[in-house]
Protein backbone atom coordinates (compact mmCIF):
# COMPACT_ATOMS: atom_id res chain seq x y z
CA UNK A 1 0.00 0.00 0.00
CA UNK A 2 1.40 3.43 -0.95
CA UNK A 3 2.73 5.24 2.16
CA UNK A 4 0.67 8.37 1.33
CA UNK A 5 -2.47 6.43 2.12
CA UNK A 6 -1.54 4.19 4.86
CA UNK A 7 -0.88 7.96 6.38
CA UNK A 8 -4.18 9.08 5.61
CA UNK A 9 -5.51 5.97 6.94
CA UNK A 10 -4.07 6.56 10.28
CA UNK A 11 -4.46 10.16 11.01
CA UNK A 12 -8.24 9.76 9.62
CA UNK A 13 -8.58 7.02 11.74
CA UNK A 14 -7.24 9.40 14.72
CA UNK A 15 -9.35 12.09 13.92
CA UNK A 16 -12.30 9.45 14.17
CA UNK A 17 -11.23 8.00 17.27
CA UNK A 18 -11.56 12.15 19.11
CA UNK A 19 -15.47 11.65 17.97
CA UNK A 20 -15.71 8.11 19.16
CA UNK A 21 -14.40 8.29 22.05
CA UNK A 22 -16.42 11.48 22.74
CA UNK A 23 -19.50 9.42 22.17
CA UNK A 24 -18.49 6.73 24.56
CA UNK A 25 -17.71 9.14 27.05
CA UNK A 26 -20.67 10.84 27.27
CA UNK A 27 -23.03 7.93 26.23
CA UNK A 28 -21.88 4.74 27.40
CA UNK A 29 -19.24 5.86 30.63
CA UNK A 30 -22.14 8.57 31.44
CA UNK A 31 -24.78 6.19 31.10
CA UNK A 32 -24.88 2.11 30.97
CA UNK A 33 -21.38 1.75 31.73
CA UNK A 34 -21.58 4.89 34.37
CA UNK A 35 -19.88 1.96 36.82
CA UNK A 36 -17.27 1.68 35.63
CA UNK A 37 -16.73 5.33 35.16
CA UNK A 38 -17.84 6.24 38.34
CA UNK A 39 -14.45 6.37 40.49
CA UNK A 40 -12.78 8.23 37.98
CA UNK A 41 -15.59 11.35 38.85
CA UNK A 42 -15.63 10.02 42.54
CA UNK A 43 -11.64 9.06 43.50
CA UNK A 44 -11.28 5.77 45.33
CA UNK A 45 -7.82 4.93 47.27
CA UNK A 46 -5.50 3.43 44.85
CA UNK A 47 -3.76 4.00 41.48
CA UNK A 48 -6.02 1.91 39.38
CA UNK A 49 -9.33 2.63 38.70
CA UNK A 50 -12.23 0.80 37.20
CA UNK A 51 -12.57 3.31 34.84
CA UNK A 52 -9.01 1.86 33.74
CA UNK A 53 -10.91 -0.91 31.98
CA UNK A 54 -12.03 1.19 28.84
CA UNK A 55 -8.27 0.92 28.09
CA UNK A 56 -9.01 -2.50 27.11
CA UNK A 57 -12.44 -1.80 25.34
CA UNK A 58 -10.52 0.42 22.91
CA UNK A 59 -7.02 -2.04 22.86
CA UNK A 60 -8.87 -4.71 21.54
CA UNK A 61 -10.30 -3.35 17.94
CA UNK A 62 -6.72 -1.91 17.82
CA UNK A 63 -5.05 -5.33 18.08
CA UNK A 64 -7.69 -7.22 15.91
CA UNK A 65 -6.98 -4.49 13.07
CA UNK A 66 -3.21 -4.73 13.49
CA UNK A 67 -2.50 -8.50 13.65
CA UNK A 68 -5.51 -9.18 10.93
CA UNK A 69 -4.10 -6.01 8.87
CA UNK A 70 0.02 -7.55 9.00
CA UNK A 71 -0.26 -10.60 6.52
CA UNK A 72 -1.30 -8.52 3.70
CA UNK A 73 0.09 -4.72 5.10
CA UNK A 74 -3.67 -3.97 4.34
CA UNK A 75 -6.11 -1.14 5.26
CA UNK A 76 -6.83 -2.72 8.98
CA UNK A 77 -3.16 -2.62 9.84
CA UNK A 78 -3.34 1.09 9.56
CA UNK A 79 -6.94 1.74 11.04
CA UNK A 80 -4.96 -0.36 13.86
CA UNK A 81 -2.43 1.92 14.18
CA UNK A 82 -4.44 5.16 14.14
CA UNK A 83 -6.64 3.51 16.93
CA UNK A 84 -3.39 3.13 18.64
CA UNK A 85 -2.00 6.37 18.13
CA UNK A 86 -5.19 7.99 19.55
CA UNK A 87 -4.98 5.79 22.52
CA UNK A 88 -1.15 6.40 23.41
CA UNK A 89 -2.32 10.54 22.60
CA UNK A 90 -5.16 10.00 25.41
CA UNK A 91 -2.72 7.77 27.64
CA UNK A 92 -0.07 10.86 27.55
CA UNK A 93 -3.10 13.69 27.43
CA UNK A 94 -5.52 12.50 29.66
CA UNK A 95 -3.72 10.09 32.36
CA UNK A 96 -0.29 12.31 32.23
CA UNK A 97 -1.00 15.64 31.90
CA UNK A 98 -4.40 16.18 32.65
CA UNK A 99 -4.90 13.96 35.93
CA UNK A 100 -1.16 13.73 36.87
CA UNK A 101 -1.03 9.84 37.44
CA UNK A 102 2.73 10.33 36.39
CA UNK A 103 5.21 13.34 37.21
CA UNK A 104 5.52 14.34 33.27
CA UNK A 105 4.86 17.23 31.51
CA UNK A 106 4.33 19.70 34.80
CA UNK A 107 5.09 22.70 33.04
CA UNK A 108 3.30 22.41 29.99
CA UNK A 109 2.56 26.72 29.24
CA UNK A 110 0.82 26.56 26.15
CA UNK A 111 -3.16 28.10 26.26
CA UNK A 112 -4.14 25.06 24.05
CA UNK A 113 -3.02 22.65 27.10
CA UNK A 114 -4.63 25.31 29.23
CA UNK A 115 -7.56 24.73 27.41
CA UNK A 116 -7.82 20.85 27.68
CA UNK A 117 -6.97 21.32 31.44
CA UNK A 118 -9.81 23.62 32.48
CA UNK A 119 -12.53 21.39 30.01
CA UNK A 120 -11.51 18.82 31.67
CA UNK A 121 -11.29 20.27 35.49
CA UNK A 122 -15.25 21.38 33.88
CA UNK A 123 -16.32 18.28 33.22
CA UNK A 124 -15.29 17.13 36.51
CA UNK A 125 -16.96 19.24 38.42
CA UNK A 126 -19.90 17.07 37.64
CA UNK A 127 -19.42 14.03 40.51
CA UNK A 128 -22.64 11.80 39.15
CA UNK A 129 -23.33 11.11 35.71
CA UNK A 130 -26.20 13.80 34.42
CA UNK A 131 -25.19 16.93 33.71
CA UNK A 132 -22.01 16.41 32.32
CA UNK A 133 -20.27 18.41 29.43
CA UNK A 134 -17.17 18.71 27.67
CA UNK A 135 -16.91 14.69 26.83
CA UNK A 136 -14.07 15.20 23.93
CA UNK A 137 -10.48 15.32 25.16
CA UNK A 138 -8.55 16.98 22.21
CA UNK A 139 -11.82 19.19 21.19
CA UNK A 140 -12.45 21.49 23.07
CA UNK A 141 -15.05 24.42 23.63
CA UNK A 142 -13.32 27.33 21.66
CA UNK A 143 -14.52 29.79 24.66
CA UNK A 144 -11.95 27.26 26.56
CA UNK A 145 -8.95 28.03 24.12
CA UNK A 146 -9.88 32.00 24.00
CA UNK A 147 -9.95 32.31 27.93
CA UNK A 148 -6.61 30.25 27.94
CA UNK A 149 -5.16 32.54 25.36
CA UNK A 150 -6.09 35.78 27.18
CA UNK A 151 -4.56 34.25 30.11
CA UNK A 152 -1.30 33.44 28.43
CA UNK A 153 -1.23 36.71 27.05
CA UNK A 154 -1.79 38.73 29.98
CA UNK A 155 0.86 36.55 31.66
CA UNK A 156 3.67 37.12 29.16
CA UNK A 157 2.56 40.77 29.57
CA UNK A 158 3.30 40.95 33.62
CA UNK A 159 6.78 39.28 32.89
CA UNK A 160 8.31 41.97 30.43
Amino acid sequence: MDILIASLIVLATFITMEGVAWAAHKYLMHGAMWYFHRDHHQHEPGFFEKNDAFFLIFAVPSAWCIITGIPNADFRLWVGAGIAAYGLCYFLVHDVFIHRRFSWFRNAKHPYFAAIRKAHKVHHKHLGKEDGECFGMLWVPLRYFREARKAHEARTLSQR
